[in-house]
């Protein structure tokens, strides 16, 4: 555990540091048509930028945390945002993009985007989320709600932005990504569960690594 002083430290340096990147991707520009992008919704259709959202917030909590001390409604307020968004949404960012990426880069992250986003740019928001949300895992106590209601929250914002996705789609006629393009309306709700699945299952990985951290609480035994 950590000191107050370097705990809120970190969280004010990572809090700036989302806030760089959110800058970055909102003033990033491009002087020609790029592939499998197009202006609609902005950056607020893609999942890596809502991710860094949901961690500038989940930051500007812990800053709170550190500064006003144990203040319950702050303290409920930034756990059931780290367990509930942040972390399950950050490493699903990180382990989907991923594993597309290096099956066919096409599909999510056209070579077009080389042009104008650098390879540094890349890896701070499809890789460098990992490490800092482990470390805030490990380094910040977070009290996990009960399973059950921990995983409906999780539930409803997932169908949420997959509702927004099929809005974008409806009110474009184009994919956020490339590749839910090559699915048929079957292959959609088998690929849309799977996604699902796979972001459970990352929330349920976070509240083994948090009570293997700091062992396990009365909430999470309500499980």
């Amino acid at each position: 555990m950590v000191s107050k002083t370097v705990s809120a430290v970190y969280h004010i340096t990572t809090f700036m540091w989302y806030l760089f990147l959110i800058y970055l991707l909102l003033s990033t520009q491009s002087d020609h048509p790029l592939t499998g992008v197009f202006l609609y919704a902005g950056q607020w259709k893609y999942l890596t930028f809502l991710n860094l959202f949901l961690q500038t917030v989940l930051n500007g909590l812990c800053i709170l945390a550190d500064i006003l001390g144990p203040v319950i409604w702050i303290l409920s307020l930034r756990d059931l945002f780290f367990s509930v968004l942040a972390f399950p949404v950050g490493t699903f960012v990180v382990t989907s993009f991923w594993l597309l990426f290096t099956y066919d880069r096409a599909l999510v992250y056209p070579e077009d985007l080389d042009e104008f986003i650098p390879l540094w740019l890349n890896h701070a928001v499809h890789t460098v989320v990992l490490p800092l949300i482990l470390l805030e895992l490990f380094n910040t106590s977070h009290q996990y709600p009960k399973r059950r209601t921990g995983l409906l929250l999780l539930g409803f914002v997932s169908i949420s932005y997959l509702l927004w996705v099929l809005w974008i789609y409806y009110a474009a006629g184009a994919w956020v990504y490339p590749l839910l393009g090559l699915f048929n309306r079957l292959g959609l709700v088998l690929f849309f569960a799977v996604s699902l699945l796979l972001v459970m299952s990352l929330y349920l990985l976070g509240e083994k690594l948090t009570l293997l951290a700091w062992g396990l609480t009365e909430k999470a035994k309500n499980t």
